[in-house]
């Protein structure tokens, strides 16, 4: 297991007037993780990826690489790259002119690979970049940032305002074209269920905060859903679920670090998708959570 630690985070804290973007925060990121950061809306995700790309000065102490993000930016982009839901490409110039931008100031950037993964969408390279589509622009950043050798690449809610197609093509893309074991990428998204199927750690925050971080390996071995048979709820409620909801008139039970053969003598027995995990910590940390 590759333990080389590139983002190290510890008590990282941003304040904006009386309340907390950033709560004393503390992640490790290791070489050739896929880790997803998950939460709602002002959770502090965008936060965290900002001061990781040293666009932020924050409380605390954080290594990028071994370096400071704030002090050594200009060492950093050469090697962390990013997209984020607010990138803007300049519109006037033609997709061509765009990569022989790039092949001129970015030491790091492969043309020709640019334009072989180019090939496979339907971005022509005469086209101006302001009459695409939101989707073919998103397209086109990821093709520039996958054509840059990078250690690190940082995704803030890339696939925002996409639609389906397009969203399932950018993390397929993502991971055929990009990922490699040597590789690091950190998404930040509201849309758990569309790079559940990427990540090999998840972490879950909230105002702030980080309410749990683990391997999806881990989480899968850790958490069991049980939808009990009708005969056994009573008995399933017995074992003290952490959280049950109900789903298509069926109890569906959420157990932590309970045994997997007890469980499967009750009913169907699964891995909760990471979105109904995510749910399930919500509510029961806030005291919000059914018993």
């Amino acid at each position: 297991m590759n333990t080389e630690v590139v983002i190290k985070a510890n008590n990282i804290s941003k304040k904006y007037d009386e309340s907390y973007a950033l709560d004393s925060i503390d992640i490790e990121v290791s070489k050739g993780q896929i880790m997803g950061l998950i939460g709602p809306n002002g959770a502090g995700k965008s936060t965290f990826l900002q001061s990781v790309l040293g666009l932020l000065k924050t409380e605390g102490n954080l290594e990028v690489l071994g370096l400071d993000p704030r002090k050594d930016r200009h060492k950093l982009l050469k090697e962390v790259c990013s997209i984020t839901d607010v990138a803007v490409l300049p519109k006037w110039m033609t997709v061509q002119q765009l990569l022989s931008y790039m092949d001129g100031v970015h030491p790091g950037f492969d043309l020709d690979k640019c334009i072989s993964i180019l090939s496979r969408t339907n971005i022509k390279l005469h086209s101006k970049i302001k009459v695409l589509s939101r989707g073919m622009v998103v397209q086109l950043h990821l093709s520039l940032v996958m054509a840059i050798d990078a250690k690190i690449l940082i995704l803030d809610e890339p696939t925002l305002g996409l639609d389906l197609v397009y969203r399932k093509d950018f993390y397929s893309q993502l991971i055929e074209d990009y990922y490699e074991g040597n590789k690091t990428i950190l998404i930040s998204t509201h849309q758990v269920e569309e790079i559940e199927g990427v990540l090999s750690d998840a972490v879950f925050m909230n105002q702030g905060r980080i309410v749990m971080q683990d391997s999806i390996e881990s989480i899968n071995k850790k958490y069991l859903e049980l939808r009990p048979d009708q005969n056994s709820i009573t008995a399933a409620k017995s074992l003290n679920p952490m959280h049950h909801r109900t789903e298509l008139g069926r109890e569906v039970m959420l157990f932590e670090d309970m045994d997997k053969d007890k469980l499967m003598e009750l009913g169907d027995v699964r891995p909760p998708v990471i979105a109904d995990l995510f749910m399930a910590i919500m509510e029961t940390t806030k005291g919000g959570g059914q018993s």
